[in-house]
């Protein structure tokens, strides 16, 4: 396994397990086998609802001898607790849910809020399908509460998920500890590379989330939210994904893993399947060539391809810290 050595001084594992989607029945043998082909990174979040049945597979494995020092566990402040005085009551029911003393990572989910219903943890829906916009979201007074906590010894690194560039700058002027990483979705048809060069330009490592372009996302828009994006990639389909695969007898998604690997990016493919979850920790004994990367990175297709907008939160695009209002002509 490589490691990104991060600002905080802590080291991530470049290939995690996403568990998006993943449901608590299925997510428990997932960690499992994941924890058993090696993995020691878990990425998860409130929001996914499955942090119980993660912390019932991280308790066998630690009965079986394994030793919570090798692990990175990252989880996610919700976006229904986007306020400085909900992070310690979210981050102390992720711990017991997970049971542990503390997390590796601990990242703002979203940059804006959505006002919580408190008879189901969930954001809050009107009757116009509209989600209630919580209007008072500030990243920066959650930030400095989240430093207090690494202090406090209950998170050791910290970070944001779905920021844009000048939501990143303004975290990073006003804090005391810096952002370590940066969670985006991130795969070869949406490449984020500025993105990218400014995170490296201010010592922030970058995770991929659906790093195989999410084969999976399009049915959960349409069946949770009836939301359906006009464009939707198949990078797996992908001609010159396949020749790639064929040529080193790997399978798609290890070609497009490699792909961001090589490139210093970590990734958290998700995955329930016990083959596929060997296959993608199984990148390491192979390497793409510069002439390969190039025919890689030129697939990207900008802002354009990116299928995580968010509108399916009807309304979102209204929030002030809405991260995409440059792209909505493009989405």
């Amino acid at each position: 396994m490589k490691y990104m050595k991060l600002s905080s001084g802590y080291e991530m594992p470049i290939v995690g397990l996403g568990t998006w989607q993943s449901k608590p029945e299925e997510v428990e043998n997932a960690v499992t086998t994941a924890l058993e082909c090696g993995y020691r990174h878990i990425d998860t979040a409130f929001n996914y609802r499955n942090e119980d049945a993660i912390g019932r597979s991280l308790k066998k494995w630690f009965n079986d001898g394994g030793k919570r020092e090798d692990l990175f566990i990252t989880t996610k402040l919700p976006h229904f607790g986007n306020k400085s005085s909900e992070v310690e009551k979210y981050l102390k029911m992720s711990l017991e849910s997970l049971g542990l003393d503390y997390i590796d990572m601990y990242l703002i989910h979203m940059p804006f809020g959505l006002v919580c219903d408190k008879s189901s943890y969930g954001p809050l829906i009107n009757e116009d399908g509209t989600y209630e916009l919580d209007l008072e979201t500030d990243p920066v007074s959650i930030w400095k509460e989240m430093e207090k906590h690494v202090e406090a010894g209950r998170i050791k690194s910290i970070g944001l998920s779905n920021f844009n560039e000048d939501q990143v700058k303004e975290v990073w002027d006003n804090s005391k500890i810096k952002p370590s990483n940066l969670q985006v979705e991130l795969h070869a048809y949406h490449q984020q590379k500025k993105l990218r060069e400014f995170c490296k330009a201010y010592n922030i490592i970058v995770t991929a989330y659906s790093p195989l372009g999410s084969p999976g996302a399009k049915t959960y828009f349409e069946t949770k939210y009836n939301y359906k994006p006009e464009k939707y990639p198949d990078l797996l389909e992908h001609p010159e994904i396949r020749k790639l695969a064929t040529k080193y007898k790997k399978g798609e998604g290890q070609i497009l893993l490699r792909h961001l690997v090589q490139e210093g990016i970590v990734v958290i493919p998700k995955s329930t399947s016990p083959q596929r979850i060997r296959a993608n920790i199984d990148i390491f004994d192979f390497e793409l060539t510069p002439e390969e990367i190039k025919i890689l990175d030129d697939l990207d297709g900008g802002s354009a391809r990116r299928i995580f907008t968010f509108l399916f939160f009807k309304g979102v695009e209204k929030h002030p810290y809405y991260p995409f209002k440059s792209e909505l002509s493009n989405v």
